[in-house]
């Protein structure tokens, strides 16, 4: 059977904050419910956005879990990228929201691009076609 990719899966440190970011400010649903994973002493929830088929998943473990490491600021994931219609108008709404804009809109072969930092400090890269 050929490999078929299912979802994105990032750890976060607090899935509170976490959760609402992706939820309030950049729109998505969950997919499947917040739950508590007996095995790995974590917590999971799977979101994804309005009209799109990728899923990202929350993990978020507790301290006695053995799937739990010093957290690493984003360092070993790049960054998630969601398109967007508005993207000047987009960066606006987001830097009144306290978010740190860490590029700012360019273009770049048709696309308009720019990144923001989640409260993990993965970044999150906006493009408009």
């Amino acid at each position: 059977m050929p490999f078929r990719f299912l979802y994105t899966g990032i750890r976060v440190k607090n899935m509170d904050e976490s959760l609402r970011f992706y939820t309030e400010v950049l729109g998505m649903i969950a997919v499947e419910p917040l739950e508590e994973v007996g095995p790995t002493k974590g917590k999971v929830v799977t979101l994804k956005s309005p009209g799109s088929e990728q899923l990202l998943e929350l993990n978020a473990y507790d301290e006695a879990s053995r799937f739990c490491a010093p957290y690493e600021n984003g360092e070993d994931l790049d960054h998630l990228a969601f398109e967007v219609e508005d993207l000047p108008g987009t960066v606006d709404r987001l830097r009144r929201m306290g978010l740190e804009v860490t590029v700012e809109p360019y273009s770049i072969d048709g696309w308009g691009e720019a990144c923001v930092k989640d409260p993990n400090g993965i970044w999150i890269e906006l493009l408009e076609k």
